[in-house]
């Protein structure tokens, strides 16, 4: 499986539930561009991908949201890479997994 690299920047925001959830919001034009390169691979609108923030690299899933997606940062990444809410970080993200 070939995997489709994508930079960009975002805050991070939290979403406050029954725990404290954190994400980046992706760009519209790059949110797209994900959603196609993604074909066969989404499970329930989810989009695995793998994620590097400054020098922490991590897996996820990407989450649908208003036609665009979500970036988790688990908050084992957040504390490791010292990001804070609100901190705007570059993310760069393939699409599928390693």
């Amino acid at each position: 499986m070939r995997l489709m690299d994508f930079h960009f920047e975002g805050p991070v925001v939290e979403w406050r539930g029954p725990a404290p959830f954190y994400f980046v919001a992706i760009p519209e034009e790059d949110s797209a561009d994900i959603k196609f390169a993604a074909k066969g691979m989404e499970y329930w609108g989810q989009v695995p991908v793998v994620a590097r923030i400054r020098d922490t690299e991590f897996t996820t899933a990407l989450f649908p949201k208003d036609g665009s997606y979500l970036l988790p940062v688990k908050d084992v990444v957040r504390k490791s890479a010292l990001i804070e809410v609100d901190q705007v970080v570059a993310v760069a993200l393939s699409v599928g997994r390693q």
